[in-house]
């Protein structure tokens, strides 16, 4: 047996290392095994796919785990390849099935792009299926049958896109023909290629379901195959008039081809994310409403019950599916982010909940709902044959555990590597009143902090800004800041997710002034704290946070150091270079049309009132809030500077091969040894931030 293709008959791992303590070792903790995803087999069997530092810090590949779901013995490593084995999902037959680009020892696999691997309970991993443009797998019918996703040269087909390809890297051509937007999405462009969604055979045939979809309806797709694997059901995005697009909800039907629209996009809301119920008669998805100046956009998640035309009830054997009516979700003030059906009647959801987390169970009938855990974020949600669910669940202090879920909602921790032991420092909620509306966050204090010797104390504001702080983080990691003797306050303002409607509305269209007075609010709160010092402080945040950072720049000099990483900078300028221009400019129009709004909340305009040292990160591959909002920035700092050059007191830490994040551990490194310096400097009259940064 290779050691890069080994089974469930790989040697037993070493004993379990000791819970990570050690706040002060960055690239230790950055290099802690992460729990990226799980999923519940059948005959009880639960696999993780865990992620890793390589030797170099460059990359996190994934390999597969195995848990037990007594909670009892330890975790055991199933893989081993340097490209990884990620997404697994569970065979009919009691295998595992996942994606890898590790190389087939038969030869039938694309370098470097990942094929379908079938991993069964006893014995070693083989390649099912690949393409030229690699495969993502999507779904997996009753009878094994999969969808997958997988991209191919435009204008083209699954057939001559190898050839296709060869060509084009042989000429190294790279140009792409737009012929209207999107054209950029996160980190990637858009238009170079298509994607198209496959039917997989047990036996790995292709067949292509989508041919000649073009380079905008699938881009973004989400899609499921019915437990038949009859239909598919998927969004399709269509071009719409000023640059916009819209997405409708698609059935495919797998033997004619025949695509149905079930429920068409307009200007007030789209679809995405449907997911068929174990029996295939039932239909969960989000409708999207469409953002305006007024209102944000708001996701509902409805259940729709499925028929053949023209009868009461049907299954996914002819064409002509059709909602016959549908219930909506009863959430609450939930903020949905996953979903798993537990059974053809009841459908799990997890989600943000007033700065922590839930799940709930959905009555797929009535829509009513009913607590099933809480007191924590929960993700990967896998429903278990015994009527468990196994999860992932994270706070502030904790990273992504995996656990088992009991009916009763008693949740129990699953053996894994990559265990955080005692933190450097206590974790509180805290609130106070503004206007009316209770506003909180999380309060991480040193344990050296004392009204003798108070700490000083950092302000994040979170990204989104539909978001919150109620989960670990990697490198947003406020322990390493605690550990350094800082206290660290992320409250969840105005716009963050987990309150309602009203939360989300609260401070829209992207309102800093709205955001800022209920942080600074709670922020002057905790400071009344004898073992917190309001003398010394600092303010960090990164893409809406990073707008902040910069909008507050220009609007108080109460801080003595702020850090804005992925901020925007020049509104009119970003808004239209964002690949989220189309709601950007839909929501905010025009500087012509709204001057007031663009001079009050640009920060560019108030480039002049800066006096306090400013860190600007940034990474070259963002295109949410490109790097030339960065480059702007540091262009109007630098040039307005008046004194001597050596003495300017901002800096910028380019990140050349990073995107809207900072995804490369190395560079993780980096970004928090630097933060932490300039903020020593600026704030506690420590050594100069350069000293910290290594070549």
């Amino acid at each position: 047996m290779s050691t890069d293709d080994a089974a469930t008959t790989a040697p037993a791992d070493p004993a379990p290392t000791p819970a990570f303590t050690d706040f002060s070792d960055v690239e230790g903790l950055l290099r802690l095994p992460r729990l990226a995803s799980l999923t519940a087999l059948q005959g009880g069997r639960v696999v993780a796919a865990i992620q890793e530092a390589d030797e170099h810090g460059a990359r996190t590949p994934s390999a597969l785990w195995e848990l037990d779901p007594t909670g009892t013995e330890p975790a055991r490593r199933l893989t081993r390849s340097e490209k990884g084995e990620s997404g697994p999902r569970p065979g009919p037959d009691g295998s595992v099935l996942f994606t890898s680009a590790r190389p087939d020892p038969d030869g039938d696999s694309f370098e470097d792009e990942p094929g379908i691997w079938r991993l069964p309970a006893s014995g070693e991993a083989e390649l099912v299926a690949a393409a030229p443009g690699g495969l993502e797998l999507l779904a997996v019918a009753d009878d094994g049958t999969m969808l997958a996703a997988t991209q191919v040269l435009p204008g083209g087909t699954l057939e001559d896109d190898a050839e296709r390809r060869s060509a084009r890297k042989d000429a190294k051509r790279t140009t792409i023909w737009h012929t209207g937007m999107p054209i950029r999405q996160w980190d990637h462009e858009v238009g170079d290629q298509e994607r198209h969604l496959l039917l997989v055979s047990p036996a790995g045939k292709l067949a292509d379901l989508t041919p000649g979809a073009g380079t905008v309806a699938l881009t973004s797709a989400s899609a499921d195959l019915s437990p038949d694997a009859q239909t598919v059901a998927t969004s399709w995005t269509r071009r719409a008039a000023g640059g916009e697009t819209r997405s409708d909800l698609m059935l495919l039907d797998v033997g004619s081809g025949e695509r149905t629209v079930l429920l068409e996009a307009d200007d007030e809301a789209q679809y995405s994310s449907p997911s068929f119920s174990p029996d295939g008669n039932r239909l969960a998805l989000l409708r999207s409403t469409l953002s305006t100046p007024a209102d944000t956009s708001y996701d509902r998640l409805e259940i729709h019950t499925l028929a053949v035309a023209g009868q009461d009830g049907g299954d996914h054997a002819g064409d002509g599916i059709v909602s016959t009516g549908h219930v909506t979700a009863e959430l609450g003030d939930l903020t949905l982010t996953d979903l798993d059906w537990a059974d053809a009647t009841t459908l799990l959801v997890a989600g943000d909940l007033h700065s922590s987390g839930a799940v709930l169970a959905i009555d797929a009938s009535t829509g009513t709902s009913r607590a099933l855990a809480g007191d924590g974020v929960f993700s990967s949600l896998s429903a278990a044959e015994d009527g468990t669910v196994h999860a992932l669940r994270s706070d502030v202090g904790t990273p992504p555990r995996p656990v088992r879920i009991a009916a009763d909602g008693t949740i129990a921790e699953l053996p894994a590597p990559g265990a955080v032991g005692a933190l450097p420092g206590t974790l509180e909620w805290v609130s106070t009143d503004v206007d009316g509306i209770e506003v909180g966050g999380w309060l991480c204090v040193p344990a050296s902090a004392s009204a003798a010797e108070p700490a000083p104390v950092m302000l994040w504001i979170h990204g989104g800004p539909h978001g919150s702080y109620n989960a670990w983080s990697w490198r947003w990691c406020p322990w390493f800041a605690v550990e350094a003797g800082w206290a660290v306050l992320m409250p969840d303002p105005a716009m963050s997710t987990g309150y309602g409607d009203a939360g989300l509305n609260r401070g829209w269209p992207r309102r800093p002034d709205v955001v800022f007075r209920e942080c600074e609010t709670l922020l002057d709160a905790v400071l009344e704290r004898r073992e917190l010092d309001g003398s010394r402080t600092a303010m960090l945040g990164a893409s809406f946070g990073g707008f902040m950072a910069n909008w507050i720049a220009g609007h108080t000099d109460r801080f003595d150091a702020i850090v804005s990483h992925a901020g925007l900078w020049a509104l009119p300028q970003q808004h239209r270079t964002t690949d989220a221009a189309a709601s950007k400019m839909r929501v905010h129009g025009h500087e012509d049309e709204d001057p007031d709004w663009y001079r009050a909340f640009s920060p560019h305009h108030e480039v002049d009132a800066i006096t306090t040292p400013m860190l600007i990160t940034h990474g070259n591959r963002d295109y949410r809030v490109p790097v030339s909002e960065a480059l702007r920035l540091w262009w109007d700092l630098v040039s307005t500077w008046d004194g001597a050059p050596e003495d300017l007191p901002h800096r910028f830490l380019q990140l050349t091969s990073e995107n809207h994040w900072v995804l490369t551990p190395s560079n993780a490194v980096v970004w928090n040894r630097a933060v932490l310096a300039f903020c020593e400097q600026h704030v506690l009259g420590g050594p100069s931030a350069d000293e910290a940064i290594s070549w």
